[in-house]
């Protein structure tokens, strides 16, 4: 029984992103993948989710950018309630990126409820798709956990994360837990909430070539 749903971001996740070492290392779990990930149209993109979501109820969600929008939009429909806890790594603010780049129009505005599953943000502070204070926003209004990552680029490829075995230990601790309620961050136990985060994991390495969902 598939117990994570993997969800890659724009253009799809390369077969060295972290994403693609889960599903590939990490029992029971599988990408959702999408029709076209360089064409992000949410409605079809909403409907590939919950169709994998209907089959594997209960599912933890590991997002990563604009897979992170995705889940934020799903949190408005009654499939939600399918949801097991949520991983929302690298979140891309759609609402910026709309501005210039028709391709996210679809997924702006970015949703700002409260998810009513669990869940932890996971941030860096020179993300080039996310303003490290938007996301401790989002993480607020959202009721996540949020994981400081400091200087992580958008953690992917690009800023030197391979497998990333400290991220599974975070969706591991999504299991079993239930949202801590509106407006209250860090329902998971040792998480930090978004009003009180330090860097606590930094990638062995970095480059500088930032690429959006890769």
């Amino acid at each position: 029984m598939v117990t994570t749903l993997i969800i890659p971001g724009y253009r799809g996740s390369e077969a060295s992103h972290w994403q693609r070492h889960w599903a590939r290392d990490l029992p029971d779990s599988e990408v959702v993948e999408q029709e076209d990930f360089g064409r992000p149209i949410l409605s079809e993109w909403l409907h590939a989710l919950e169709a994998r979501l209907a089959a594997a109820p209960g599912a933890i969600l590991v997002a990563h950018s604009l897979g992170c929008a995705l889940v934020a939009h799903l949190a408005t429909r009654p499939s939600a309630a399918h949801v097991g806890g949520a991983l929302l790594v690298a979140p891309a603010d759609v609402d910026l990126l709309a501005r210039d780049h028709p391709d996210f129009e679809d997924f702006a505005p970015m949703p700002r409820e409260t998810l009513p599953f669990a869940s932890i943000l996971v941030a860096s502070r020179n993300d080039p798709f996310m303003r490290f204070g938007r996301a401790a926003a989002l993480a607020e209004d959202w009721g996540s956990g949020l994981v400081d990552l400091g200087m992580a680029g958008h953690i992917n490829v690009a800023s030197g994360f391979g497998p990333w075995p400290e991220g599974a230990i975070l969706a591991a601790a999504l299991r079993g837990r239930r949202p801590s309620g509106a407006g209250k961050a860090g329902a998971i136990a040792g998480v930090p909430t978004a009003r009180d985060s330090t860097p606590i994991v930094r990638p062995a390495t970095m480059v500088d070539r930032p690429s959006i969902g890769c």
